[in-house]
């Protein structure tokens, strides 16, 4: 068993850059592309669509809160009609610069606040599903929360995602950080191998929790993160270095 390697990526905006996404997209394999409400304009989502296609990365969509001034990572109160139209607004957009280049939506990962609340938040996860039954693709999230039922629940596919770069607490929930902090990566392949092989997952406070996954996320914003998504790569057999 391995880790397909995704990262959160296209979340450049006009002329301010983020990441060295080029880098990063060298060593994975599913790209979660932002679209529009928490970064991502349209030319990033384009380029970044030609890039993905460039380098045989299937790509998803990353929507989020209508929340561009805090990046997406800030809770925010909406119906659940509203939020399921939120996303699929922002789907959409991506889905055409996707079939543009001849390729498909492959699933859908909400991003930031809307990936935590949505966790925790059974109403919140629905709205999410909703929108990614409209356009036929998975939810990629948290096993063993209501990204899973939501999803099941919905009739779409469900990807089971581990964080390599953001720490979780002793209930099995995310820390959502507003600015993310460097990692080293010797530290990140021996987690993501206790994943593989044991299951489990570190806390923060130190201790374990239960963890299924199929895909590992690397943030571009973190700070190394191509050195990271690098090695990753190496240590799990995942998307061989590309460019």
């Amino acid at each position: 068993m391995s880790l397909r390697i995704n990262s959160d990526i296209g979340e450049a905006f006009g002329a301010w850059e983020l990441a060295d996404d080029e880098a990063i997209m060298a060593h994975i394999e599913l790209a979660n592309v932002a679209c529009g409400f928490h970064a991502g304009d349209p030319v990033v989502m384009r380029d970044t669509v030609r890039r993905a296609k460039r380098l045989g990365v299937e790509v998803g969509a990353h929507p989020s809160y209508p929340d561009l001034q805090g990046f997406g990572r800030r809770a925010m109160a909406m119906d659940p009609d509203e939020l399921t139209a939120t996303v699929i607004y922002q789907c959409g957009a991506l889905k055409g610069f996707l079939e543009a280049e001849g390729m498909a939506l492959t699933y859908v990962k909400p991003h930031g606040s809307l990936y935590g609340t949505g966790a925790r938040d059974e109403t919140v996860a629905r709205a999410v599903a909703d929108a990614a039954a409209t356009f036929g693709v998975p939810i990629m999230g948290m096993a063993g929360t209501h990204h899973e039922s939501a999803a099941q629940a919905a009739g779409t596919g469900f990807m089971a995602e581990y964080y390599a770069d953001l720490e979780y607490d002793d209930d099995g929930f995310l820390i959502i950080t507003r600015k993310h902090v460097a990692y080293d990566p010797e530290v990140v392949v021996r987690r993501a191998r206790r994943v593989i092989e044991a299951g489990v997952a570190e806390t923060a406070s130190g201790g374990e929790i239960p963890m299924r996954a199929e895909t590992v996320c690397i943030h571009s914003d973190t700070p190394g993160a191509p050195e990271l998504a690098a090695a990753l790569a190496a240590a799990l057999g995942a998307a061989p270095s590309r460019s």
